[in-house]
């Protein structure tokens, strides 16, 4: 007795969505997952143990007041708030990690650029939609910002969330993916490669 093909189910986001389509400023991107249920990751992701420090494992909450998201939570502030110009995706790692891939709609603020000893970081700050006056900051008009970075033992990014805590931004325009890169990567969700990476 010949045996039937098993075909193959698809790899979908949700059980009901194979596929996010987000339209930011006139760039559609696509967040799916990879079809290849043999799929495995290489590298530094695929690492299980690293010395600590500087690689310990991060507490779920980057600080008091500050949401923490999951991928799907990722993806609907692509949708609802990046798009709309009211946030921003940040990746806080350092640029030659994002240029080997990053959550799609993601830009590259280094954590090390909001440090307060960075004589650039007002410029950053304005750059966020804030505005100084004198010598005091109002962020009413700031955009809200989800960040992230290598996941759960990297630092980066909850060091990137208490620097701007520390310059009055308040905690509810700041979220934390906490899962970052590797557990993006994890799930086989698409990544982008920015020019020149």
């Amino acid at each position: 007795m010949a045996t039937l093909p098993v075909l193959a189910e698809p790899v979908r986001i949700t059980q009901d969505v194979d596929v996010r389509t987000i339209d930011l400023n006139g760039t559609t991107i696509v967040i799916d997952r990879i079809q290849d249920s043999e799929n495995r990751l290489e590298g530094d992701f695929a690492r299980t143990s690293r010395p600590c420090p500087p690689f310990c494992i991060t507490p779920m909450t980057a600080a008091p007041g500050v949401v923490t998201l999951g991928e799907l939570e990722v993806m609907d502030f692509l949708e609802t708030r990046v798009s709309a110009g009211e946030g921003l995706l940040l990746d806080s790692r350092l640029p030659e990690f994002f240029s080997k891939g990053t959550i799609p709609g993601a830009i590259n603020l280094p954590f090390a650029t909001l440090d307060p000893a960075n004589p650039y970081r007002d410029e950053i700050l304005k750059a966020l939609g804030a505005t100084l006056t004198g010598t005091e900051w109002d962020f009413s008009q700031a955009r809200q910002l989800a960040v992230f970075c290598n996941g759960p033992w990297c630092d980066q990014a909850p060091l990137a969330i208490r620097y701007l805590l520390q310059a009055g931004y308040p905690a509810e325009k700041l979220s934390y993916y906490r899962g970052g890169m590797q557990v993006w990567l994890q799930l086989g969700l698409s990544t982008h490669i920015p020019s020149g990476g």
